[in-house]
Order: C-alpha cells, then sequence, then structure tokens
C-alpha cells in the first residue's frame, strides 16, 4: 500500500512537471517580438530610373536621289569624312549622255530662235514695202481726184485710185498682222530655249548627284552598300551612310515612365552606367523633356534628353544605358525606414486628437502652408509642417525674439484670411490665394534683414517645391506593446522617406532621431524547427 501510494505521487508530481512545462511554452510561444530600426538624421536623395540607348546628339543619314550601280565606294566605318568629300560615286554613264542630250535640245531650240527672229524680221520688211505702196497710192489718187475737178479726166479713173488707197490699207494691216505672228514666234522659240535649258540643268544635277558627298563633317556610323551594288531611288531616298557629327557630345534618349516625367525638369543632374564599363558612372543633364508620348501594350513613355561629354570616344552609340535622375534632394532631415511604413498590425490603430485641442501658435513653412491650415487641413501647430518650418526659419534666419513674435503675429493674424476662401466661388479661390500668399510672404519680408530675406526667398521656394504624403508608423509603448502613429512624409529613395510631420506625437518624445519603429515581426528561434511544438503532457 506504501509503495502504490508513493508511485502515485511521483506521477502526480511528473505530470504536474509536465503541465507547467507546457503552459510556461505556451506562453512564451504566444508573445510577439518586433523588431525595430530607428529613425536617423541624414540626406535623402528622390531619383527616377530609366534605361535608353546612346545617341550622338547630330548625325546626319546620307541618301541617294538617282538610281544606278556604285562604282567606286571610297570610306569605311568609322572613316572621319569632311564636308563636301566624296563618300561613293555611282556610274554616271547614263547620265552623262542625258546631259549631252539635253545639251542638243538647247542647241537646236537656239536655232530656232535665230530662224524666228529672221522671219520676223523679214516681216517687218514687208509692212515697210505694203506702207510705201499705201504712200504711193494715196498720192495717185489725190492727184487724180485734182485732174477730175479740172476736168481732164473721168470720175471712173480716180474712184480707181481710191480702191487702190483701200487695197494698200488692207495689205499693210495684213502684213502687220504677220510682224505679230513672228514675233510670237520668237518668243515661244525662247520660251523653248529656257525650257531646254531647265531641262539640261535638271541632266547636270542628276550627273552631279552620282557623286554621294559628306553634307557635314563628321565619322562615318553605319554603312549599307558595298561597291557593284545597284541603288534604287523611287518614293524615298534609300540610306547609304549615316555619319555622327560629333562623338564627343552625345546624348542619352532615356524613356521615362508616364508617373515619373512630371518629377523631370531641364537642367536636373543625371548619372548612368553602361554594361561596357561595369563600375563606371557617367554623368550628364537633362536637356529636353520631350512631350511626344509612346504607347507599347499600354505603356505610356516619354523620351528624354540627357546629355554628356563623351570624352576619350569611350562610349560609342546605340550602347544601352541605365539613367538615374535626381528629382529631388534633401539635407538633414528625419528618416524613417519604408519598411515602417508598409508594416500593419490589426486592431492598433492611432489615436485621434481631441476636438478644441490647444495648440501652439501656427507657423507654417511658407503661404502655401498657412493656407492648408487655413482651409480645413491639418492645423499647422503643435508640431505640425508650420511648426517645423517655423524652427527651420528661426534657426537658419537666426531671427531675433522679437522678428519670431513679429511672424507669429503675422500667420496669426492671415490665417482667417484663409479661411474665408472657401466663402468664394471656386474659380476665385486660386486667384484671392495667390494675392494672400504675395502678402504673406512682402510682410515677413519687411521683418528680416536683407541677408535674411535672401535666404528666406530660397526656403520659400523649397517649401513651395516639398510634396507630402500621410502615412503610419509603430513603436513600442512602455508595456512594449505597439502603439500607432500617424506622419506625414516626403520624398523617398526607396528604403527611407523623409518625416515632415510629427504632429502631436513630438511633444511627447514618441518620434524624434533615435526612436525605434517597428519594421517586422521576429521569426521564432530554429530550435523550434528540429523538434515538434509543445504538446500537453497527456
Amino acid at each position: 500500500m506504501k509503495r502504490q501510494l508513493i508511485a502515485t505521487g511521483a506521477v502526480l508530481a511528473v505530470a504536474l512537471a509536465g503541465g507547467g512545462w507546457w503552459w510556461v511554452q505556451q506562453g512564451n510561444a504566444s508573445k510577439v517580438e518586433y523588431r525595430t530600426a530607428p529613425i536617423a538624421r541624414g540626406s535623402l536623395q528622390a531619383t527616377v530610373a530609366a534605361s535608353g540607348a546612346v545617341s550622338p546628339v547630330s548625325q546626319v543619314s546620307v541618301g541617294t536621289q538617282v538610281s544606278g550601280q556604285i562604282r567606286d565606294l571610297l570610306v569605311d566605318f568609322n572613316t572621319e569624312v569632311k564636308a563636301g568629300q566624296l563618300l561613293a560615286q555611282i556610274d554616271p554613264e547614263t547620265f552623262e549622255y542625258r546631259v549631252r542630250s539635253a545639251q542638243a535640245d538647247v542647241d537646236a531650240s537656239r536655232a530656232a530662235v535665230l530662224t524666228a527672229q529672221a522671219n520676223a524680221l523679214a516681216a517687218q520688211t514687208q509692212v515697210s514695202r505694203a506702207q510705201v505702196d499705201l504712200d504711193e497710192a494715196r498720192r495717185d489718187y489725190e492727184r487724180k481726184q485734182s485732174l477730175v475737178e479740172k476736168q481732164f479726166i473721168t470720175q471712173s479713173e480716180a474712184d480707181k485710185a481710191r480702191a487702190l488707197v483701200n487695197t494698200s490699207t488692207e495689205a499693210l494691216k495684213a502684213v502687220q498682222a504677220q510682224v505679230g505672228v513672228a514675233q510670237a514666234q520668237v518668243k515661244t522659240a525662247q520660251a523653248n530655249v529656257a525650257q531646254r535649258d531647265a531641262a539640261l540643268a535638271q541632266a547636270r544635277i542628276d550627273l552631279a548627284r552620282t557623286r554621294i558627298t559628306s553634307p557635314v563633317n563628321g565619322i562615318v556610323i553605319k554603312r549599307a552598300i558595298e561597291r557593284g551594288q545597284t541603288v534604287a531611288s523611287s518614293l524615298q531616298a534609300p540610306e547609304l551612310f549615316v555619319i555622327a557629327q560629333n562623338l564627343s557630345d552625345m546624348q542619352v534618349e532615356a524613356a521615362i515612365d508616364e508617373s515619373d516625367v512630371g518629377r523631370l525638369k531641364t537642367g536636373q543632374k543625371a548619372s548612368f552606367t553602361v554594361d561596357a564599363f561595369p563600375g563606371q558612372t557617367f554623368e550628364g543633364e537633362i536637356r529636353q523633356v520631350r512631350k511626344a508620348a509612346t504607347n507599347v501594350a499600354n505603356v505610356v513613355t516619354y523620351v528624354a534628353i540627357v546629355g554628356f561629354s563623351n570624352v576619350g570616344g569611350k562610349l560609342l552609340p546605340g550602347m544601352t544605358a541605365n539613367v538615374r535622375v535626381v528629382t529631388d534632394q534633401r539635407e538633414s532631415v528625419l528618416k524613417v525606414p519604408n519598411a515602417a511604413l508598409r508594416m500593419r498590425i490589426a486592431g492598433v490603430e492611432a489615436p485621434t486628437a481631441p476636438q478644441g485641442a490647444a495648440s501652439a501658435p501656427a507657423v507654417s513653412a511658407s503661404a502655401p502652408a498657412v493656407a492648408e491650415g487655413a482651409t480645413g487641413g491639418r492645423p499647422a501647430g503643435g508640431g505640425g509642417p508650420g511648426t517645423e518650418f517655423r524652427n527651420r526659419l528661426v534657426a537658419e534666419l537666426k531671427l531675433s525674439e522679437e522678428q519670431t513674435t513679429r511672424v507669429d503675429a503675422i500667420y496669426t493674424e492671415t490665417r482667417p484670411k484663409f479661411g474665408a476662401l472657401r466663402d468664394l466661388p471656386a474659380e476665385e479661390r486660386p486667384k484671392a490665394r495667390d494675392r494672400l500668399m504675395a502678402d504673406v510672404r512682402a510682410r515677413i519680408g519687411e521683418v528680416l534683414t536683407p541677408e535674411q530675406k535672401t535666404r528666406y526667398g530660397a526656403l520659400v521656394a523649397e517649401s513651395a517645391g516639398r510634396t507630402s504624403t500621410r502615412g503610419r508608423v509603430y513603436v513600442l509603448d512602455e508595456q512594449g506593446l505597439p502603439k500607432a502613429l500617424n506622419v506625414r512624409l516626403g520624398v523617398s529613395d526607396g528604403s527611407s522617406t523623409e518625416l515632415l510631420l510629427l504632429g502631436p506625437n513630438a511633444a511627447n518624445g514618441d518620434l524624434k532621431e533615435g526612436a525605434e519603429v517597428i519594421i517586422g515581426i521576429k521569426v521564432q528561434a530554429a530550435a523550434g524547427a528540429k523538434a515538434p511544438g509543445p504538446r500537453p503532457p497527456f
């Protein structure tokens, strides 16, 4: 009996120990551990990535306007040529015969002009003769008419003389008309000469076009013909050569996605790499963003021209370039890891600010920021974007206490005016807002010294170009539990994002440089994979 009690007690002890171990393991297994990363301060660069092809800034396609067989080929790939230099020669024999034929036609037409001029001269002499006959007939008529009056001759003799005058007059008109015809024939022959001259000039031009010459100074980067090949020019000129004018000044034609093209501007710095020179980066700048869209498989892209200096001619036309354009840059800003922004924890929501909560005086980054705070946006006070800019304004411009008070008063006085914009018609709001912004900037400028005004203008321009979005991060509270915080974000470099708005959390230090934010959940130790998980002892 005693042995049975001992055995039963031992079994109960083992069961209790096993049950306790299982419950402890279950408790440990149910506890979630998070991975965190600190909020750091540093520089950020927002970039746009694209790919494109290297090409000369200016290249000329050389073709032919006449058809024929290539008799001479005088250049090859990579040949440096000068403007007017002979590149190739098309067999000119056919065109030489055309020139001779056209020359013969010109000579014949010029002889026809001489003949027409001789005919015109002969017709002119006929006019002179007819004029002499008419004058003689008139004198004879007048003499016979006087004799009739003296009754020396009959009236019939005078009538015959008058009829001869009429006949001579008509004969004169006929030969004058012949002169007009002869002169018209001269003009026709002269026009024919001009036509034959034009045909001769065209034949000579075609003969000259058998000589394929370079229109510019450059280097041959493409040759599409061989000696003896026949080229045919019908609807368009065939491409024989491609000449790059200057391989030391080149460009990359990068295809930019439509979602990124709005961030590109002329003059922005760009860098790119090519596969031919791994590990080497080439520098350039945006020279042009072309407005013509390209749609391939419903993907819309735009061409951005990145110009660069090809020192030493290392890069060759046609190379594929991976382009990176810096569209925005921030110095000494708070950066939060993007993994923290992607993190979502079910059941953990950010607290909402109480209605009517007191806040610090609202001082916006610039007039636009004031407008946001005054027209229904998030209040600028209490760590908002306005307060952040105010702190920069005070620190970077080194405002005195009096200047700081006056600037705060300007924005406090202006905020109701921006709130009144909501009562205006939608089409009038932009102009009214611009007027208020200009007034705010002018009034602040009166507070500043000339040196401070210069820096203030730069800060306003920087703030006006800064875009922001909203996001959420999680931190651990004193009990080690996650807490959600709403934030406003600026530019991103793909791994980190600028932290613009700390909101009401800035006051209690939840978010500051060095603060830890949750970026993931820790994976359980690998030992758990080697053996099955905890099981009840029974």
